[in-house]
């Protein structure tokens, strides 16, 4: 039986253990977990074995040698060892087979190494053993050790959190700080030198990190992209590694995901400052200027002294840029959106769409389409959708304008899907809503005036695309509409004018064109219609009908003029000079001239001709001109023509181009090179 003495020698050497492993782990921990932005290696603690060798006397049992020291760790002579048992034996428990003696102090071990759990003082005469651990078995309280073959229940110890390291636990405890399980170690590859599994991890984790580093710094970012990733797959919840990744992303323009990757690494780490400063100067770029000032400034910090500027100045013009667009006043609206986006807010996707509202409101419908489809490059974060512009949420405001765009361009479902796509985001923008219930009401009146058009009922179809652009005053459609109503209606003049307020807002709107030209030729106003045929061929220039009408508006405006017209032909545009005076009027004139030099009998002539015939019917942009040289020997002497086919190319009467006897697909690219 175990005396009261006993009892309490345990209960010291138990409370003396538990305290040594407590604050062996707590100092470990601290030390392990430690890291800065300095990326230094993240070092494994060497926590040896917690179990001393025992040797087997001649009882068949262990001797434990009793050198009394504090309590430490060593290593058994193997790479494993049996689990930590917190049960006490007094010297002379055992009786009978089973006993236990005790050794000399440092017998059969190597000098110097102390006894595992001892916690008496050294004595010059070999002291009793308190702590004794049984090499396997069950103990029972007659002190007779059974062994059943198999090892006793081990205490599962964790000492990290961080999922890249496997937990203390069951199986044998490695050097290195890893627990060797049978099957190889979680989260690295097996390896027979115990300490060696982890410790090759994270020499291939640093070995990557330092890599990356270094090419990163070479500007090669998608190389260092892909080794960040490795490194990630090895310690996924690094936040210093997920911040680097960003650095890599920012350097390939993948802002939205860069976003995200600082978003990741100040969730692995809340308090890492660089993923802070990285997030705010990545926001700050995309336009979002209160969520960039709350990672500037966390927890005190400040960002340095160029993005403090660049948010102050991105700041102050998208407030003056609100102030304007209050007013209405879109010139200055565009002026301080351009400011805002070169003062820091370089990839800002609401900046530009502010821009393309501004160049919309402005009529320019082709500068406002190509802003608008920028917006289209950046993929919309969390916070990005969170964050405010003109009050609404930015996300609502680009499809806001997109709608805006759309119905411009006569895009009414596209329009329709953009506003209610707005809606969804932000109904409690007052402007979303008002522009919803405004298209709404815009595409019944449309709806109502084209089924009153279709029944030849003009004048009612007039009152209700009337209605339509009394609520939309932009709506270039509208305008069309009615003065397709005004044409059948014989009010020439009112169809001019809707076609000019349907063209100022959608200046190559074709429909528009062809019946602002019809009613100039109504009007007998040739020269307009000539004018406005041309930009209408330009637009289309493959089209026989508007081909066809600006040869009679020509002969028409020639006619007016008392020219001479009988010559002209519908089809015939390359036009024959045989007087060398008139050949330099045509040559002077402005635009481009191709010039055939040519001989009737000349078979390869011949051929030439009916090409340029298709040439001419194909750019109409250029005139053609023909010379026969046998007919007109003054023009070939004055432009020295030796060999034909040859052709020029004139442009405001300068020589730009001569081609002696080319082939057809060198002449048309020249033709067409000089057409736009």
């Amino acid at each position: 039986m175990l005396g009261s003495k006993k009892g309490n020698s345990e209960m010291d050497s138990k409370k003396s253990v538990s305290k040594m492993g407590s604050d062996s782990l707590a100092d470990r921990l601290k030390n392990s977990l430690s890291c800065d932005d300095k990326e230094k290696s993240d070092e494994k603690p060497d926590l040896g074995s917690p179990v001393s060798t025992l040797r087997t006397g001649k009882s068949g049992l262990s001797s434990i040698s009793t050198t009394s020291t504090t309590t430490t760790t060593t290593r058994s002579s193997s790479n494993s060892s049996a689990s930590v048992s917190g049960r006490n034996v007094s010297s002379g428990q055992f009786s009978g087979r089973g006993s236990v003696k005790n050794s000399p102090t440092g017998r059969g071990r190597k000098p110097n190494r102390p006894s595992i759990f001892s916690g008496e003082s050294s004595s010059t005469s070999p002291a009793p053993a308190r702590n004794v651990l049984p090499p396997c078995g069950n103990l029972f309280p007659s002190g007779i050790v059974v062994t059943t073959g198999m090892a006793s229940k081990p205490v599962r110890t964790e000492l990290r959190s961080d999922p890249n390291w496997d937990a203390y636990g069951y199986g044998s405890i490695v050097r290195g700080g890893a627990s060797r399980k049978s099957g190889g170690v979680a989260g690295s590859s097996t390896s027979k030198s115990g300490g060696g599994v982890v410790s090759s991890s994270r020499n291939e984790l640093e070995e990557l990190k330092i890599k990356g580093n270094e090419i990163y710094r070479k500007g090669n970012f998608l190389e260092a992209l892909n080794l960040y990733d490795k490194a990630i797959a090895i310690s996924p919840s690094d936040g210093i590694l997920h911040c680097n990744r960003a650095a890599a992303l920012i350097g390939l323009k993948r802002l939205g995901e860069a976003v995200r990757e600082c978003e990741e690494a100040i969730r692995l780490a809340p308090s890492y400052v660089r993923a802070h400063q990285r997030l705010g100067s990545l926001l700050l770029s995309l336009g979002q200027v209160e969520n960039a000032r709350r990672h500037f400034f966390f927890e005190g910090h400040k960002p340095d002294q160029a993005e403090l500027q660049k948010l102050q100045a991105v700041e102050k013009h998208i407030s003056k840029c609100t102030d304007a667009r209050k007013l209405g006043d879109w010139t200055t609206v565009l002026k301080e959106a351009e400011a805002a986006t070169s003062s820091g807010a370089e990839a800002s996707p609401q900046l530009f769409a502010c821009r393309a509202e501004a160049y919309l409101k402005l009529h320019q419908l082709r500068d406002a389409e190509m802003w608008i489809n920028k917006t289209g490059k950046y993929e919309p974060s969390a916070a990005a959708c969170q964050s405010k512009l003109f009050g609404m949420l930015s996300e609502a405001y680009i499809f806001f304008v997109q709608a805006q765009i759309d119905t411009a361009h006569g895009r009414y479902d596209t329009a329709r899907s953009a506003i209610e796509r707005a809606a969804q985001i932000d109904l409690q923008s007052a402007e979303v809503t008002a522009l919803l219930k405004s298209m709404r009401l815009v595409g019944r009146a449309r709806t109502r005036g084209n089924e009153l058009y279709k029944s030849a009922r003009y004048t009612e179809a007039c009152a209700a695309y009337g209605e339509g652009l009394s609520r939309d005053s932009s709506n270039s459609v509208l305008y069309c509409n009615r003065a397709a109503c005004w044409y059948k209606l014989e009010e020439w003049e009112k169809c001019l004018n809707d076609c000019n307020h349907a063209l100022l807002i959608r200046p190559n709107y074709t429909k528009a064109l062809f019946r602002k030209a019809a009613s100039n030729t109504k009007l007998e106003r040739w020269a307009e219609a000539v004018r406005d045929y041309k930009v209408l061929q330009r637009e289309l220039p493959y089209d026989k009908e508007v081909a066809e009408s600006l040869f009679h508006a020509q002969v028409a405006l020639k006619k007016s003029r008392g020219e001479d017209v009988h010559n002209m032909k519908y089809g015939d545009k390359v036009e024959l000079v045989l007087d060398l005076e008139k050949f330099q009027a045509a040559i002077t004139s402005s635009g481009a001239s191709v010039v055939y030099f040519k001989e009737a009998s000349n078979l390869q002539c011949k051929h030439m001709s009916s090409f340029l015939d298709t040439l001419s019917t194909k750019f109409r942009s250029l005139s053609f001109l023909k010379v026969d040289v046998e007919r007109s020997p003054a023009i070939a002497t004055a432009e020295n023509i030796t060999t034909v086919p040859t052709f020029k190319i004139y442009k405001n009467g300068s020589r730009v181009m001569e081609m002696v006897s080319p082939s057809r697909e060198m002449l048309q690219s020249s033709v067409k090179h000089y057409s736009i």
